[in-house]
């Protein structure tokens, strides 16, 4: 059986990478690496960039990017759970 970090298991994780390759991706990697208290601030962070990606799509505001929003609410809902 191949080895998986703990990380690859959450869906938030897998959702994060299907929106925004790299700024909410690898928080939620370092993170989840760290440890439950010691991973909420970035699990914090990684939520500030997925607000930024959101936002950040707004400004582009092609049909693709757009679909891709209610995505990012949600990997920030999720990463908020995961702070508590």
């Amino acid at each position: 059986m191949e080895y998986a970090f703990d990380h690859e298991n959450l869906d938030v994780y897998r959702l994060a990478l299907e929106v925004a390759r790299a700024c909410p991706s690898l928080r939620i990697a370092t993170g989840r690496s760290r440890g439950r208290d010691a991973g909420r601030n970035h699990y914090r962070i990684a939520a500030g960039s997925a607000a930024e990606a959101c936002a950040a799509l707004d400004l582009v505001g092609t049909p693709e990017g757009l679909a891709l929003q209610p995505k990012l609410r949600r990997v920030g809902a999720m990463l908020r759970g995961l702070v508590r």
